[in-house]
């Protein structure tokens, strides 16, 4: 059985040129999504529980992408990530709430929202312009209507991903 979610958040991968450790590599943590479509929300939402927390660390920034993280492409150069990893709902034909890695190559057509740039497009860009891995963090959507509010599945979820981040920041 692969390691959870959780247990790979910080063991893999690991920049060719850093050792394995136990926190978190220079990470810029970016949430995808629409406000004005439910549970497509939720990467957003996680990004605003960190910032709400205070989560603050010399080697993490939580950004918010919305339904275009291409214009945030600046802010992310400018950190220098060892790692970027995107939080967005997908649909993943799994539970709702269900959390999951998912592999770049895989993306294309998984995204619960309409980005106006492909996801796949964004995270080769950017791997190649910055040269650290870019990950993908999906949240399986329970509904992703217009007008809809959050589902407690995915609730559960962003408070989960929300709470391994703060346990991984100095």
């Amino acid at each position: 059985m692969p390691p959870s979610w959780k247990n790979s958040l910080v063991t893999e991968p690991t920049p060719s040129n850093q050792p394995n450790r136990s926190a978190l590599p220079r990470t810029c943590l970016v949430g995808i999504g629409n406000d004005l479509r439910g549970d497509d929300s939720a990467g957003l939402i996680v990004i605003r529980a960190i910032l709400e927390q205070g989560a603050a660390a010399e080697n993490f920034l939580a950004l918010e992408g919305g339904p275009a993280p291409e214009n945030i492409t600046g802010a992310i150069r400018k950190f220098g990530p060892e790692q970027i990893i995107f939080v967005d709902a997908a649909h993943l034909n799994k539970a709702p709430g269900s959390i999951h890695w998912i592999k770049r190559e895989e993306i294309d057509g998984m995204s619960a929202s309409s980005h106006s740039l492909p996801l796949s497009i964004l995270a080769d860009y950017l791997v190649h312009e910055l040269n650290c891995p870019v990950r993908i963090l999906g949240i399986q959507p329970q509904q992703n209507e217009v007008g809809e509010s959050l589902s407690a599945a995915v609730q559960t979820a962003i408070n989960e991903i929300v709470t391994a981040f703060g346990d991984n920041l100095p």
